[in-house]
């Protein structure tokens, strides 16, 4: 009997979706706004500073939050179900061998789809090229290569692992291979000048990869293996790809390394890298002479410019003229963004350089403040931008989907208009979710990097920074500290206050008798080792709450304790897990800090976990490994790395990755150790039944 379609007014179908949307935002919003809210009040409490670009961070956090719900719903409905189906069908209609293909190539689209993959092609613009050579190369000019080697790295690992549910291979070999791979890759690289600093980068990929589209789809398509492969066997045998797919991308990064290190220079001063002698090596770095004239111009100052000009003012002012005018020549050097020219004019341009692109005559004032504050946001151009980057990173991998289930597998599409409704969210979540880590997560990420260093040594607050007019150099006083050594300073009048500036010749400008203040912060307890305990201990309670914000942490701890039949209640593990990545994160802060290897810090965990997977039951290995996976969900993964990326800026260290590596291996170790105590406390069970059974009947 053929069933009626129910006919629903728009009224009533607004009434029924109004509540579950209401469900969904709220889940978000749960588990993003503890650790907002723990940014906010730290920066502007404790350190006492305000959010720059307030309103923007705000506006993009919301974005963030509407993006992930969004996105969760268009997996929910779009992509799980359609890797569960292929998961179903792949056993009972190919052989090994095709289900091998099909789970790689499912691995390396999952990858591309990711949203916190693109934080890895923002991140090289920190790097310096002459410091970190190879580390710039692979964050810039190869940065997509970069992702396909991460994506490979997954493909590989969802390979080996749907062949371990079929033929039910054990988990422990493959940690014993790549992690003692990976430790001897990193000692390598620990005394190899250029594939040292992309070590923390490659073990964060691992972390990057584990995210909310490729955990839920390999674990769909793992799910359907199982119950062909198994028929309804060991239920734990679901875990333990997550783990793989945070490992193998570590290894195919490496190599990547290795490859590309072939024929570039070696870490050298900055001096040394704008020699002429080194100049066809430099150049490797870049796409064209063009893209490091145009970095040079953005990042550095006059003297290097016009060292990369060979001392020849007039062609360096040529240039500026050209791309002026040029549209072709001014998206090669600087981008097609005329006003991107005109703000480096006003902000980092010499008077020459400002007459060179305005015109001789028409140079124009800085009138004062940070020019980027007021900079308007183009959001058509981000919504646009953003949106193409969904476009390619989802609807590849939704047409490989459907082309193996209705054309490879001859299956029909069931529920297609709620699948295709669920691709439809997952695209907007996407573009929502992106453009809000552009306008917001990232921007606040950044931020508070850059300032929680002020807890321990002095930093610029370069968006306070003011232009000082008819600034008479004779005001200049000068003052003498007990060591004997001579400073300079003035006083300043704001309001009804005076305070005293220090005196900094360098951008004092004589011509227009002009003076640029940036106000300086810090350190708030003088020399002592307070501040650099305040932010360790900052970093461990932010990683503490995200982890018990993560929903997959509750997902998981429901299905350990269902698994281990309430031996391993879920409270036990998501506070042993939240313990460890919190202390991960702090450890990562302190490699950032003092500039620590990353591998000394790596290395005596590994080799720990290797001997603690060795004593554990390959049940509480499988759990314990995958718990890291679920730790770097897609709003701690693009914070953390922004964080760490701007405290390593601040300070001046050559990269600031590893915070995530270290944030994975930690709860890998509580976990372990809280299985043994588990184990243990159910051997002792099992060797005692009797007494246990007389004082129950006693009790009665």
């Amino acid at each position: 009997m053929k069933q009626e379609k129910i006919k629903l007014s728009p009224r009533q179908s607004f009434n029924i979706l109004l509540p579950y949307a209401k469900n969904r935002i709220l889940e978000q919003v749960k588990s993003v706004a503890l650790i907002i809210v723990y940014l906010f009040f730290f920066q502007t409490v404790v350190l006492r500073m305000e959010i720059v670009e307030a309103s923007t961070i705000a506006a993009g956090l919301a974005i963030v939050i509407g993006g992930l719900a969004f996105f969760m719903e268009g997996l929910l409905l779009g992509l799980m179900p359609l890797g569960e189906a292929i998961g179903l069908k792949l056993p009972q209609k190919t052989n090994a061998l095709m289900i091998s293909a099909f789970a790689f190539i499912l691995g390396v689209g999952a990858t591309f789809a990711e949203p916190a993959i693109g934080i890895l092609k923002t991140a090289g613009e920190t790097v310096r090229p002459w410091e970190a050579p190879l580390l710039f190369l692979m964050l810039n000019k190869y940065s997509q290569h970069l992702v396909y080697a991460v994506g490979m790295g997954v493909g590989i690992a969802v390979l080996f692992g749907m062949l371990r549910y079929l033929y039910n291979w054990s988990l422990k070999p493959f940690i014993y291979i790549l992690v003692g791979s990976l430790l001897v890759m990193s000692g390598w690289a620990n005394f190899d000048s250029n594939l040292s600093a992309i070590m923390g980068l490659a073990w964060d990929c691992g972390a990057v990869t584990t995210g909310p589209v490729t955990v839920p789809l390999v674990l769909a398509l793992g799910i359907g293996v199982c119950r062909m492969a198994t028929k309804g066997g060991d239920e734990s045998s679901g875990f333990g790809v997550v783990t793989l797919a945070s490992l193998f991308p570590v290894v195919t990064v490496f190599a990547l390394g290795a490859v590309l290190q072939q024929g570039i220079p070696s870490p050298m001063t900055q001096e040394e890298f704008y020699k002429s002698e080194n100049r066809q090596k430099v150049l490797s770095l870049f796409d064209s002479k063009d893209e490091f004239i145009g970095y040079t111009f953005k990042h550095l100052g006059p003297s290097q410019q016009v060292t990369l000009f060979d001392g020849n003012v007039e062609e360096m002012l040529t240039l500026l003229k050209r791309i002026s005018t040029d549209k072709e020549k001014r998206k090669e050097v600087f981008g097609s963004d005329l006003k991107a020219v005109h703000q480096w004019a006003l902000t980092k341009g010499t008077k020459e350089q400002q007459a060179a692109v305005f015109g001789t005559g028409k140079t124009m004032e800085n009138p004062g403040g940070h020019p980027e504050e007021g900079a308007a946001v183009d959001f058509l151009d981000v919504g646009l931008r953003n949106s193409t980057l969904a476009l390619q990173a989802i609807i590849p991998l939704v047409i490989f989907l459907l082309i193996v289930l209705v054309f490879f597998l001859r299956e029909k599409l069931q529920r297609a208009d709620e699948i295709f409704l669920g691709i439809f969210f997952a695209l907007l979540g996407m573009t929502l979710f992106n453009v809000g880590i552009e306008l917001g997560l990232a921007k606040l990420g950044t931020q508070v990097g850059q300032r929680l260093p002020s807890s321990f040594k002095e930093v610029e607050l370069p968006e306070q920074k003011q232009l000082i007019r008819n600034f008479d150099i004779e005001m200049v006083q000068k003052a003498i500290d007990e060591k004997g050594k001579e400073h300079r300073f003035f006083f300043f009048r704001t309001g009804n206050r005076i305070d005293a500036f220090p005196y900094n010749e360098k951008v004092y400008d004589p011509k227009s008798k002009s003076y640029v203040h940036i106000p300086r912060k810090g350190p708030m307890f003088g020399d002592s080792y307070l501040g650099v305990i305040l932010i360790v201990f900052f970093a461990f309670v932010m990683g503490y709450g995200a982890t018990l914000a993560e929903p997959a942490l509750n997902a998981l701890g429901i299905s350990v304790e269902e698994i281990t039949v309430g031996t391993f209640k879920k409270t036990l593990l998501m506070h042993s897990v939240a313990v460890g990545v919190g202390t991960g994160i702090a450890l990562g802060v302190l490699k950032i800090v003092y500039g620590i290897s990353l591998f000394w810090l790596l290395a005596p965990p590994y080799v720990l976990l290797l001997f603690l997977t060795w004593s554990s039951t390959e049940e509480f290995v499988s759990i314990g490994w995958d718990s890291a996976g679920v730790t770097t969900g897609p709003v701690t993964v693009p914070l953390v790395l922004a964080m760490g990326l701007g405290i390593g800026n601040q300070i001046g260290v050559v990269e600031g990755f590893g915070i995530l590596a270290m944030a994975s291996v930690c709860p890998i170790l509580s976990v372990l150790f809280i299985g043994l105590r588990v184990k243990k406390q159910q051997e002792v069970g099992l060797k005692e039944p009797g007494p246990r059974l007389q004082d129950k009947e006693v009790g009665k």
